[in-house]
């Protein structure tokens, strides 16, 4: 019950946004319809089952005229059904592109916001594969809610519907057993709530274990998934390697998961569903073996006995509704949580970033980034850089060195604002525009135009203008190919990506550039030759550099390094350059 109760309340934390959104009149007016509709569905079953009373009366009584106005009867129910039906189908897949599209549009929103999901990985696998929830668990949610939803009130309504006229026809039908008649009121109402009540308890014990299954399945084939990708995007490092064979012992373990919990999951499978089908048949029969002793003493007819089944299979399938959607409701539960995990962790992450216990970005009227009481940690809490009354001036070339691991690209991170974990505050001029340049720089899959303008729209610069950077930073080649779309991280060499970033750079014309290493992967002479057109083309932006080569130092006017101070590292200012230019 604790998790039944948990279940609804994350279900409602995650469906009720949307009926109180900017979209909320459309969605309940979608809602209210199907839920119309619905009822007038159960309305219709009711009317059909009192008309089959009445046609098999007719058969049995030879009565013709009977027999042609049930069938004009009958076609126009019929009619009335199939257009009900027709249109509950598209509103309701109406409403459910309107409420995925909302969810997507928020978790797309709440996910992107603020670099929450870069500090969602510094969380660990509390939010496994965004990806997966933002497009199958979405999907799944909205289209199960409702099927659930619908179909439990239904269950209700036909609960309610059929009960009465079942109760009624206990007592035109009395229980007759070895020829005596036993007056029990309401008893075939009893036999269904009994017959049901069984089944549920059986379908919980045997189909319970199939919540976990299935979370544990869609987390394995969203793993799986996305190692196959890192296999893709890796490909040339890989048969550089000659390292199919280990990537293929890797993908073969995580498979294998896969396989094991498949094997649950078709075990658990094969007994709930050898229960519920054997179930299913038997209500079919019951209420013929409890109502045939009174057809057969002529206490009722044949129409009364099939209506008898019909409302007893009504009312039983009402209150095995659990029993019959069991599966589905397993699958639900897991998206639930999975759900409910994804939200968590945005939440943690924007707690995270709140924390006045971590580091903090203010905009100041300086013409300086100053890093104030600056400790830096890691995300399990250990000290990593310390730094204190160190100032980026505003027009000063900055080179930042130390040795490897001493955590020169995570200070970067620390000034972006997008590494939490330490305490202190960082000042930045306000309006200041600020450009991180990685070693790897990242390209969006599409025009050449809008990689090189990210994140700016791709019009935002003219095509002559990128075509004369790309000239500059060495790419001539690329000129004509503004228009054509790639994966340009896979078809592009390192070089050429770093190349690239420096085009969006001057592009973009920040006014602080930070280059991690975005040069490692170019030769000294093309190193130099970029330097120098950042020097000239920018003049007005400051640029610090992370980089090992001493040939840098030539175009910085100051050092800063990172030394070893006890079990961390502290900034300390290494003066001017002595080969600035």
């Amino acid at each position: 019950m604790k998790n039944i109760r948990s279940t609804l309340a994350a279900v409602w934390r995650i469906a009720a946004p949307y009926f109180n959104s900017e979209d909320k009149w459309a969605g309940r007016a979608l809602l209210a319809s199907v839920i119309a509709i619905e009822l007038a569905i159960v309305g219709n079953s009711v009317l059909l089952n009192q008309w089959r009373n009445r046609f098999y009366n007719a058969l049995q009584e030879k009565d013709w005229d009977g027999f042609v106005r049930e069938i004009i009867i009958f076609t126009v129910l019929a009619t009335i059904l199939v257009v009900l039906s027709i249109y509950q189908l598209y509103l309701n897949q109406w409403l459910q592109i309107r409420w995925r599209r909302w969810m997507t549009s928020k978790y797309l929103g709440e996910w992107l916001h603020d670099a929450h999901h870069y500090r969602m990985q510094l969380q660990g696998e509390a939010a496994d594969n965004p990806d997966q929830r933002m497009s199958d668990d979405v999907k799944m949610f909205v289209e199960q809610t409702l099927t659930i939803g619908i179909g439990l009130l239904s269950s209700i309504v036909t609960l309610f519907s059929f009960v009465i006229i079942l109760w009624g026809l206990s007592a035109a039908a009395p229980l007759l057993l070895f020829g005596s008649d036993f007056s029990i009121p309401g008893y075939l109402v009893w036999a269904a709530l009994i017959y049901a009540i069984f089944g549920t308890a059986l379908t919980q014990w045997i189909g319970s274990p199939l919540v976990n299954l299935d979370f544990h399945q869609q987390r394995f084939e969203a793993d799986f998934r996305f190692n196959l990708v890192r296999v893709r995007e890796n490909s040339e490092q890989i048969a550089l390697l000659r390292g199919e064979s280990a990537e293929r012992e890797r993908l073969s373990e995580r498979f294998n998961r896969v396989i094991s919990n498949w094997y649950g999951i078709m075990s658990r499978t094969k007994r709930l569903i050898a229960f519920t089908q054997s179930y299913s048949q038997a209500a079919v029969v019951i209420p013929l073996l409890l109502t045939a002793p009174a057809f057969f003493a002529g206490k009722i007819q044949l129409g009364a006995l099939l209506q008898t089944a019909e409302a007893f299979g009504s009312v039983q399938q009402a209150l095995s509704f659990f029993v019959n959607v069991y599966r589905t409701m397993a699958e639900w539960r897991a998206v639930v949580a999975r759900l409910d995990g994804f939200e968590n962790s945005i939440r943690s992450a924007e707690k995270l970033a709140a924390d006045p216990d971590s580091i903090g970005t203010t905009r100041t009227a300086t013409g300086e980034i100053t890093l104030q009481q600056l400790l830096v940690r890691l995300p399990n809490g250990e000290p990593l850089v310390s730094a204190g009354g160190i100032s980026l001036r505003a027009g000063e070339r900055t080179l930042l060195m130390g040795p490897s691991g001493s955590g020169k690209s995570t200070l970067f991170r620390a000034i972006a604002g997008i590494w939490p974990f330490g305490t202190g505050s960082i000042s930045i001029p306000a309006n200041a525009s600020l450009m991180m340049l990685p070693q790897r720089p990242y390209f969006p899959v599409g025009s050449l135009q809008a990689a090189i303008t990210y994140p700016g729209e791709a019009g935002s610069f003219g095509a002559d203008r990128v075509r004369r950077v790309l000239t500059q930073v060495g790419l001539p080649q690329l000129a004509s190919r503004l228009e054509e779309e790639a994966h340009w991280n896979r078809m592009l060499s390192l070089g050429e990506q770093q190349r690239l970033g420096l085009a969006r750079a001057l592009l973009h014309a920040p006014n602080y550039l930070f280059l991690d290493e975005a040069t490692a992967s170019l030769d000294e002479p093309s190193e130099d030759a970029l330097y120098r057109l950042l020097a000239k083309q920018l003049p007005a932006t400051t640029i610090i550099s992370i980089g090992h080569r001493s040939t840098l130092d030539q175009f910085h006017q100051r050092n800063i390094m990172l030394v070893r101070d006890g079990d961390q590292f502290t900034l300390r200012d290494g003066g001017k350059s002595a080969a600035a230019s």
